[in-house]
């Protein structure tokens, strides 16, 4: 394996091997926390590589970008939109659009880390770019479609499929609307969610009424592998290629703590270690996946950083997959 630090104007080619074909996966950190706050998950990506990330993808040439910055973070909603940390929010969705892009554009798979669900605003943005019509897999325990004009917090992490889809944005900053919508219901395929309750409180609809394929967090255990098989297939029928989200609040509570944010409840259920180990590695075998994000994990829940290293384990058993 082959480590090497690219500045985001940087490029890389990948040196031939003897008969094998190895993929470079390009490393993305993200610095931002959705709640504005110093620290918690704009620590994750420094922390989930000095936990050994590069060293999880043993075969591949690794690429490992300089984190994307963000202004000071701002814990309040802007005056206009209603969105939490706003600034700071339109700095990382445009650049990881960009490093997204060019990663593409190099014939690199881009893997954003760190940050939260947010990170799909910029990223789906630019896999719909590069290939017209682009799918998304979206591994989560929550549909994420809160309406901006019913948000109670203006946290942009729970309604970013709802901009992806149009749904919801007419008072988002036009910086953000000119690169949505980005996603058509039957290109998106949803696993692991248990948001019911929340959604009724909100009276928010689930999307498996939109065309959406839809398998709760119940279904999921039952049939890890078949399930993920199922979701690719049905966005394959739809688009030539799709995005891989794991949001690490699919796993249960007790599975990995930190990944509260300010509000949360813990709801039952939810998905163990060696299930979305088996979920995540039979999608990414089924083909197509042109990228992969991973989100939602607070260095400062995991002071000694052991949940860390368990999510570096995680990747390491899933990486053989990457394409």
């Amino acid at each position: 394996m082959s480590n090497r630090f690219l500045t985001p104007n940087s490029t890389l080619k990948t040196p031939g091997s003897k008969g094998l074909r190895m993929s470079t996966i390009e490393l993305i950190g993200v610095s931002f926390d959705g709640f504005g706050r110093e620290g918690h998950q704009a620590r994750a990506a420094a922390a989930l590589r000095n936990a050994g990330l590069e060293t999880a993808f043993s075969g591949h040439e690794i690429v490992l970008s300089s984190d994307i910055q963000t202004p000071k973070p701002e814990p309040e909603r802007a005056a206009r939109s209603g969105m939490m940390n706003e600034a700071a929010l339109l700095t990382m969705t445009r650049a990881v659009h960009a490093r997204v892009r060019a990663a593409l554009d190099d014939g690199r798979f881009p893997l954003v880390y760190g940050g939260d669900c947010t990170v799909l605003l910029g990223a789906v943005p630019a896999l719909r770019d590069e290939i017209q019509d682009v799918g998304l897999l979206f591994v989560d325990g929550h549909e994420d479609t809160t309406p901006l004009d019913v948000s109670t917090d203006g946290e942009v992490a729970n309604m970013e499929i709802a901009l992806l889809l149009g749904i919801t944005g007419k008072l988002a900053p036009v910086a953000l609307r000119e690169r949505l919508p980005a996603l058509t219901p039957p290109a998106l395929a949803m696993l692991g969610q248990r948001d019911k309750e929340l959604r009724r409180e909100l009276n928010v609809a689930s999307l498996a009424h939109r065309g959406v394929l839809l398998r709760t967090d119940e279904d999921v255990a039952d049939d890890p592998a078949g399930l993920a098989r199922e979701a690719v297939a049905h966005i394959a029928t739809n688009v030539s290629g799709w995005w891989l989200h794991t949001d690490l609040d699919v796993l249960a509570q007790d599975e990995l703590v930190a990944q509260c944010v300010p509000g949360d409840v813990d709801v039952p259920g939810g998905l163990r270690w060696p299930q979305l180990t088996e979920l995540v590695s039979a999608a990414l075998q089924a083909g197509g996946c042109r990228g992969w994000s991973i989100t939602i994990y607070d260095p400062e829940q995991d002071p000694d950083g052991s949940e860390a290293r368990r999510i570096v384990r995680f990747v390491a058993a899933v990486a053989p997959n990457v394409p």
